[in-house]
């Protein structure tokens, strides 16, 4: 019963009148009851993976030192000179907005409340690199890139947040903190890493955002935080208990009123596939430990999408910037591909009310909105994905997507 159509014909539709069966998407009412004035919904934007280190660093105004310790590239303008292969040419020391692109306009013009990414880079001038093979950084001269889309919250806890040592996490910790930017799943110790990030919402309202990782998406055993050690907030599995342990931190942290995101980075890089504990640990989240959504990243690609007693959960965002453009392997899966999450929550129960999808294409380094061929594409892609949790996307109107549930 709580299934409803998203708000996708309400032009058309509302001009026909219920006695043509108009379907209109509309919040409950609150606590208030029948007569009160329900409070407004909350709207997020989440996303994919957020890469600016590397080939992305380079371009901006103040590039590290491209040295790389990679058996692929060593040089990071290495990965400039593929994407200018396979698109053009890239122009160097952007302006901090040039990145983000088309999507600065839709973050206009949707007014997102709070906006929360998976930021997967250290942002560190230490120059020794944990030895894993593949190491991301952003100089710390360049955070004013994430000033630009105006970021309120950076989940941290991924494979690639600690790729300059625990060194690079403390200084990537002190320069987001510097910039006013809230960050979630990496600490000095144990307890700052599984603490969320706490953003004020319209009213008295707030926000808890609190991310973990799992070995499967490539983080070291090492780089676990401990009562007494950085790192991030590594899970130890998908348990009742780990559900159980995290149910007790959301407790813990939670005030009446609070909306809860969980952010998890977690499964392989490339694939549909939901492996049905990745399903049963998300559908604990949000039963056993009161999670309002689930915001799930680690593929390169976007996946499936459900909602779960009316909270949504997102199995794999995809990534949203990375300098992956001329990269060979996988091309399958259309990694350049991905997309914009608006979700609009109900601001006392934390239910979906909508959820707004805007495709995007990374070309030159920079988010495009997806051109037509790309959109159909993705479009037939999350359809297919999200039919396997119950779910559809349609078109809206103004060109972006809408979940059906």
């Amino acid at each position: 019963m709580h299934g409803r159509r998203a708000f996708l014909r309400r032009w058309s539709r509302i001009a026909l009148g219920a006695a043509a069966g108009a379907l209109v998407h509309r919040v409950p009412a609150g606590p208030e009851g029948a007569g009160g004035s329900a409070p407004s919904p909350v709207t997020l934007f989440l996303c994919g993976d957020v890469m600016t280190g590397r080939g992305i660093d380079q371009i901006l105004a103040h590039p590290s030192d491209p040295v790389l310790h990679e058996p692929y590239m060593h040089d990071a303008r290495g990965y400039v000179a593929l994407a200018e292969n396979a698109a053009g040419a890239v122009p160097r020391k952007v302006d901090p907005g040039y990145v983000w692109g088309d999507a600065l306009a839709q973050w206009r013009a949707r007014r997102p409340q709070a906006r929360i990414v998976n930021l997967e880079t250290s942002v560190t001038r230490h120059d020794h690199p944990w030895p894993k093979g593949i190491n991301y950084r952003m100089h710390p001269a360049n955070i004013d890139v994430l000033a630009a889309a105006h970021i309120d919250c950076c989940v941290l806890a991924n494979n690639h947040v600690l790729d300059w040592g625990r060194e690079g996490l403390a200084q990537t910790l002190a320069v987001l903190r510097a910039a006013h930017v809230a960050v979630a799943g990496a600490g000095e110790r144990l307890a700052m890493a599984q603490a969320p990030a706490v953003l004020p919402l319209a009213g008295a309202g707030r926000l808890l955002v609190f991310a973990a990782a799992t070995a499967d998406a490539g983080v070291p055993a090492d780089w676990a935080a401990e009562a007494t050690r950085a790192g991030v907030w590594r899970l130890p599995d998908l348990s009742a208990g780990t559900a159980a342990h995290i149910a007790a931190e959301v407790a813990r942290h939670r005030r009446a009123g609070d909306r809860v995101v969980f952010s998890l980075h977690w499964g392989g890089n490339w694939g549909y596939e939901v492996a049905p504990a990745q399903r049963a640990f998300a559908h604990a989240l949000i039963d056993e430990a009161g999670v309002d959504l689930l915001y799930g990243h680690s593929s390169h690609h976007p996946k499936a999408i459900e909602v779960h007693h009316g909270h949504l959960v997102l199995y794999g965002c995809g990534d949203f910037l990375n300098d992956y453009e001329g990269i060979g392997g996988h091309q399958a899966y259309r990694g350049e591909l991905g997309l914009m999450y608006f979700p609009q929550l109900e601001a006392t129960r934390g239910r979906l009310c909508e959820l707004t999808l805007v495709p995007t294409r990374v070309r030159r380094f920079r988010i495009e909105r997806a051109p037509p061929e790309d959109r159909r594409w993705l479009f037939a892609v999350m359809r297919r994905e999200c039919a396997r949790m119950g779910c559809d996307v349609e078109e809206k109107p103004d060109g972006s997507w809408a979940l059906v549930w």
